[in-house]
Parts: structure tokens; sequence; C-alpha cells
């Protein structure tokens, strides 16, 4: 093993005892510490280390360039001590050590072996990137050692991360950390930032960059189409080569924009978020950075998941500037605002958090797990999605309701795709559509073939393989196509026919299939979201659509249809049995309910007639309520001074006393209302004038806190002469109101609940205009009564005016 001057070397030692005392480590090591080209050749040659070695990258080309670099420090080729395995390309012998591995690979091997025998360590590399398959194999990796191997050591190294969690999870293990070689670089903002990425302005930006500094220039944009723009934009720039690099290129040519720049000339490298930190670009002085990056998320609100531009985070800005400082000093172009910068979130969140979870529902089930309970997680997937993912793989008949892998389930498992794809081959193939089924499988998986077309039909894909017309992205996909028909066991025969597309993508996409709305391009999917097609797309006028891709926008409009095929309905019937339910609803626009007897597929109806469900009916009026609000209730009010007496019971005395708040009674619709509408026999909006409301909302309070309640808070209170006035209680106090003689006789202010809380009282004239307000009226008698007696007498002579107005006679009439 040779020495180097990498900072890795000071790590090592401490690494190597770390491993030897325990079964699992964290190394912290910053981009340039030279870990992933160093750590793996060490580790093999450790006493304990009499297997292999698997090291685990986010990406193919990153898994590719490590697994290059450690050959050629070794002096060999690939295949020999180091190799590399990922899906449709391996390079490994009878005689490698070290295999270098994407992280879904990983998974597989687990699933395949879940011991992973002759195995001695896992080594995840670039973790901070949190793709879900390495969230995943570092959970199932744990459970491997806990469960099978516990001699299987397990080493996190990562650029940054929070350590210290990570170690917790790995049974507090140590962690070493080591600072990488950069240098200072200077940020240019270009900004302000722009709402969509505009690709003249990252041209400029580069230029700006070749003008100001002497090296290559890396820039980040989203994606491939960004990135074929920008190029076209920039055109030819004397003594510069400008080079894509992306993760559906051909190994050729990202090998040429990881490489030295061809003698004399300098080079731009126009790369997606894969040059963050897993790659080292040789030559890169300056970085121009956009600002955005595309990512797949699932939309728990609109129950899919499709490609998003969004903005960066802080963290992801700050790693791709620091690729301008590997080899010197350098500068970053950002084309936002310096003040804008501190908009950005801090992080980019997990994938677990954000990904479509189908592959790793099935995944889990696989290895008994539906939930994922029992695993241990850095960050556990989201409840709400897993279920949702598990519902769809039930749907496609690959999970059973208890979590089961289904026969079909295993078939899918074991065909190299999305879980969606593998279910489509199967379906396909049944039908004598499998070889076509294999290329589309094969394109949705490349998500890029190096032409930009426009329109959204699948076809025009399809045109462009067949054509041979030759982009960095046809052969692989025609590669893809061909490994994948082997192992379905299919021929070649119509694998690039255009027909039958439609059937294929609802095989696989029944939860989108789609039918156009009144506005042509307009259309509704099966789970209830709006998409949209432009207009002079040849799509648009299609009456049924089978949707494989979209973009959500940010703003929660339609979504944008990215690749799709028409579908007649013959084939809808072949690839979805449509559901017949009776659906009752509250109709907003009519304000009344609505109970038809529905055929459907998902949010589509397809044919709807009136339906007589009394009880459906009487559900959808409580929606109708909870939606409306009390309003709604037109004899609410019978029952608003029996609410008031229990609301001062509970204010007063204690919270045994339910809670009849407006808020309350539409949270517990349910309960209360829906008996009474059963009652009444009510169905309909106008049926509600016939329920008895008080009935109902008193049978929310227990009998024994009823028989309090007149004692406690009663309706009425009775003067000295007998009379009964009653209590409002729908103010913040329980008040009366009564003309100032209707008082004479009471020496004080009566009280409510036992004697604590005294009645506002309102006195008035014998006019029944205001005199007085208070709750002390043994205190008014002795104080200002005087003055109201003496100005009131001459008024109203008619009336007693006794100078003792407690005394028990005073105030029996009016004089005469």
């Amino acid at each position: 093993m040779r020495t180097t001057d990498l900072p890795i070397e000071s790590a090592l030692g401490p690494l190597i005892a770390a491993l030897i005392q325990g079964t699992a480590a964290v190394l912290v090591a910053q981009p340039g510490a030279g870990k992933t080209t160093i750590v793996p050749l060490v580790l093999i040659e450790q006493p304990w280390c009499t297997g292999k070695v698997i090291v685990v990258e986010p990406r193919r080309v990153a898994a590719r360039a490590a697994a290059s670099r450690l050959a050629a420090l070794l002096g060999e080729r690939v295949g020999d001590t180091v190799g590399w395995r990922m899906r449709g390309d391996t390079k490994v012998g009878r005689a490698t050590r070290i295999e270098v591995v994407t992280d879904g690979v990983l998974t597989r091997m687990l699933q395949t072996d879940p011991s992973l025998d002759g195995v001695s360590c896992v080594v995840l590399d670039e973790f901070h990137e949190r793709s879900l398959d390495i969230d995943l194999g570092l959970a199932l990796c744990i459970d491997a050692q806990q469960g099978l191997r516990d001699d299987l050591r397990l080493l996190v190294m990562s650029a940054t991360i929070d350590a210290g969690a990570v170690a917790e999870l790995l049974s507090d293990a140590p962690v070493i950390e080591v600072a990488g070689r950069t240098f200072p670089v200077t940020t240019r903002w270009l900004g302000p930032a722009t709402p969509k990425l505009q690709p003249r302005a990252i041209a400029e930006a580069i230029r700006l960059a070749l003008a100001e500094s002497d090296g290559d220039v890396l820039a980040f944009l989203p994606g491939a189409r960004e990135i074929r723009a920008v190029e076209r934009d920039l055109g030819s720039v004397a003594g510069v080569v400008v080079l894509p690099l992306h993760g559906a290129l051909p190994s050729s040519a990202q090998d040429r924009a990881l490489g030295p720049a061809p003698d004399g000339r300098r080079k731009v490298v126009l790369s997606t978020n894969i040059a963050e930190t897993s790659l080292t670009i040789e030559g890169v002085t300056a970085v121009v950075d956009s600002g955005w990056a595309r990512r797949s998320v699932a939309d728990s609100a609109r129950a899919m998941s499709g490609l998003v531009t969004m903005r960066i985070s802080r963290a992801s800005a700050d790693q791709r500037r620091g690729r301008a400082g590997r080899v010197r000093p350098g500068l970053g172009y950002r084309l936002w605002a310096e003040h804008e910068h501190a908009l950005l979130d801090e992080h980019d969140p997990p994938e677990i958090t954000q990904a479509d979870l189908v592959p790793l529902a099935l995944d889990l089930a696989r290895w008994g797990a539906p939930d994922g309970s029992g695993l241990r997680w850095l960050t556990a997937p989201p409840p709400r999605a897993l279920v949702a993912a598990r519902g769809l793989l039930e749907t496609l008949g690959v999970l059973e309701p208890s979590g089961q892998v289904t026969t079909h389930g295993r078939s899918v498992a074991a065909l190299p795709t999305h879980p969606r794809l593998a279910h489509a081959m199967l379906r396909a193939r049944e039908h004598g559509h499998g070889a076509l089924a294999c290329t589309v499988a094969a394109l949705l998986g490349d998500r890029d073939i190096g032409d930009d077309r426009r329109d959204a039909d699948l076809a025009s894909r399809i045109d462009a393989l067949r054509t041979g017309t030759r982009t960095p992205g046809v052969d692989r996909v025609r590669r893809d196509a061909e490994r994948l028909r082997r192992r379905l066991g299919v021929a070649e025969t119509s694998a690039f026919t255009v027909d039958h597309l439609g059937v294929i993508l609802a095989f696989a996409y029944p939860d989108r299939v789609a039918r156009r709305r009144e506005q042509a391009g307009r259309y509704l999917l099966a789970n209830g979201v709006g998409a949209a097609v432009a207009e002079h797309d040849n799509l648009s006028t299609s009456e049924w659509l089978a949707v494989a891709e979209v973009e959500l926008l940010g703003d929660g409009g339609d979504a944008r249809i990215l690749l799709a095929a028409p579908l007649t309905r013959e084939e809808l019937d072949l690839a979805i049995e449509p559901t017949t339910a009776t659906v009752a609803q509250w109709d907003r626009r009519t304000r009344d309910v609505r109970v038809q007897r529905e055929r459907r597929i998902g949010a589509i109806v397809l044919k709807a007639s009136p339906f007589d469900d009394p009880d459906a009916a009487r559900h959808a009026l409580v929606d109708g309520v909870r939606i409306e609000g009390l309003a709604l209730l037109p004899r609410l009010d019978d029952a608003s001074t029996f609410r008031g007496r229990v609301a001062f019971c509970r204010g007063h005395i204690g919270e045994e006393w339910p809670d009849l708040s407006d808020d309350a009674l539409l949270e517990h619709l349910d309960e209360w209302l829906h008996p009474a509408l059963v009652s009444a026999g009510a169905r309909r909006r106008a049926d509600l004038a016939r329920v008895d409301l008080l009935h109902a909302i008193r049978a929310m309070v227990p009998w024994s806190l009823l028989t309090l309640l007149d004692q406690l808070a009663p309706t009425h209170v009775t003067t000295a002469k007998g009379t009964r006035k009653p209590v409002d209680y729908s103010g913040d106090d329980p008040s009366i109101s009564l003309r100032i003689q209707d008082a004479f006789g009471w020496y004080e202010t009566p009280k409510l609940a036992g004697g604590r809380v005294p009645l506002v009282v309102a006195l008035l004239s014998p006019a029944n205009r205001p005199v007085q307000v208070t709750r002390d009226l043994a205190g008014f008698w002795r104080g200002s009564y005087k003055e109201v007696r003496a100005e009131l007498r001459g008024r109203y002579p008619k009336h007693a005016w006794p100078e003792d107005p407690t005394a028990d006679q005073a105030g029996r009439g009016p004089r005469r």
C-alpha cells in the first residue's frame, strides 16, 4: 500500500483502531481529503477483513469514478482487485476484493443474501446526500449486523453530516474527523434570482467566469434539458471545450467531463447536481451556480410523485461553490442576490421524506418489515406516504393487505426496475406486448435520451429509438431494453412499435389514467389531480391518456404532463376494472345532498345515476354542515340558552361539563347530529327544519349533570314579588334586565353556581330605560340609589320610590 500526503492519512490510525475494537465507525472528511480513494485500500489490508469490502456510492458516475481511481492507485484495471457493480453494468472478477456499487445494488445484495456472506465491511460513502436507497441500505445493514452478522463492519463516510446522530444509530460508534484540502473561494452575486431558470443568463455568467479566471469552469443546472439549452446559447467559444455531465450520459462522455481539458484548451462542464460532492473534476477554478435542482418528489396532498424543479439549499450552494477551491483559490458565481441567500432552506431534506416510496414499500415487505417498524432509521419513512405506497402495491397485486409479498409480487421484485414498470412488463407479456413493455420500462427508467422534443407523446420517444438517431442515451436504452427482454423471456418482435403504448402505461400507472375535460389539453387523473398538456400537443385532443410522468408545479395548480400515451376505451377496460359504488356528497353548487350510483375509475366518473340511500344521504348532510357551518341548521337557536347555561357551568364549576361551543359541536357532528337526523328522517337540507336540535344537544350532557343544571344555572330567577325573570346567558356573564321596582325586596344580587357567581343586574326605569348595571345590588341600595330615587320619583310619581328598597313590601305597584 503506497502512502500519500492526503489529509486522510492522519485519520487512518484512529479509524483502523475503531474497526478493530468495534464493528462500526463514522468518518467525517471534508472534500479533497482522499477518503474515497484511500480508505477502501487500507481496509482490505486489515486482519479481520478476510472477505470483500463493499463501497456504496449514491450515483453510477461516482461509483465508476471511484472504482477507476482505486484501480489506478493499485496499477490495475477495473475488474481485478477493484470492481464495480451497478444495474446493467458489472466489472468484477474472482480476485476482486473491493466492489464499488450503487446504493440500489446494495439493497438487492441484502435482499438476496441478508447475511452478506463473504463481505467483511460495508462502506457507505457520501452519506450526506441521504438518498432513499442509502438510508434503507444502512437500516438493513444494521438489522443484518444485529441479527445475523455481528462481525460485519459498517463504516459511514461523509463530507458534511450530523455525525452524532449517525453514531448514535450505530450504537454510539466512534466518530473520526479530518479536514479537507480546500482553498478560499470568492463569491460573486449575480442576482436577483428569476422565477424560472434563464439559459442565456447562465451562458453570460459562464463567459464572465472564463474572462475573470484562467482555469476550467463548472456550471450547475437542474437537468439535461437545461444543459443542452445553455450549450446552445454558449455556442462556440475560442479555446474552450464545452462538456455536459449528467447521469444519463454514456460513460465515455462522463469521463471526458471528469478528466483534464485537452492540451491548450480550457473546459466548461455543464453538470446537474451529481458534481456537488461525490466527483472530482480536474482543473476547476470557477463555479457558476444556477441555484436550481430537479428532483423526483412525492406530493402527499395530491397523492402522486413527479419531477419538481426547485431552489437548492444553502448547504448545496456551499458544496457547489467549494468545487472552485479544490486546487487553488477560486471564484463562485451565484445567479441570485446576497440578501436572497438567507431565504434558501438550510439543508436539503432527506430523500426518504419526499420520494416515491413504492420501491421502498416492496423492499420492506420482502425484508419482513412492511411498515418499517423494527428497523433503525436515521429518518423514518413518512407513515402516510408509506401507507399510500403499500396501497398501490396492493392494487397492483404485489402485496397482500397483510403486507405479505404475493407470487406476482415476487416476480415483480425479480425484475431490475421500478415495481410499477415490472408489473406492466408482466401484464403486457400476458397480452403479447412484453417486448414493447421492456422498451417502455428502459425508456422511463432512463429519463433522457438526448432529444429536445417538446411534445408529451411517448410515441415520439419510441420513434427516436426505432429510427436509430444516435444520441447519448439511445444506445443505453436499447441495451437496457434488451437486458429486460432477456429477464422477461420475450423476443425483440414489436419492441419499437407505437401501438399499445397506452395500455402498457395504464398497467403501470392505473392511478394516472386521465380523461379529457371540456377544455382541450386539460385532464382529470384517476387520483383526482388535474393535469394539462399544451393545446398544440398531439395528445391534447385525446379523450383518454395514460400518463407516465408529470411535473408538479409549486403553486398547487394543475400538474404538467411530461410523458403520456393515448388510450382507447378497449385498452382502458383491459387494464383497469372500474368500481361501482354509492356516492353521497354535499353539492356546494346546489347546497344540498346528492346521492348517486357511480361507475368510476378513481376520481373519474364513467356513469352516474340518482340513487336512494337514506343513511348515505344523512352522512352527506352531516358533511354539508361540516362544510357550511352550523348556520345551515335552522333550529340551532332553540338550543342557544341551554348551551349558554352549560358553558357557564363549564367555566365556573369544572370541565366535567361538556364543551358545547360551535367548534366542539362541529368536531363531534357524527355523535349528536347524525342520530338526530335519523330520528327526524332527514335526508335533504329542507328536512333540517324538523330536526329537534335542543333534544340532540341535551343528549350530550350526562344525566347526572342535567339534574343539577336548574339549580346551578337556572333559566329564570324569581323576584320578591314572585315574578320570574329570564336569565340571559349569551354574554360573557349571565344577566337579567328588570325595572327597578321589580328589584325592591332583594337585599343583594342573586347568585348562581351554588352562590358563587353574582348575576349582572340591568336596572330599568318604569319606561324601561337603563338606569344602572351592577353586580352589587346591596352596594347600589346603600349608595347611588338615593340619587336615582331623587331624580326619578318626580318624573314617575305614580311608581313607588321607598327610602328602604329592601323592605319586603317595597314596590308592590304604582301609587294610586
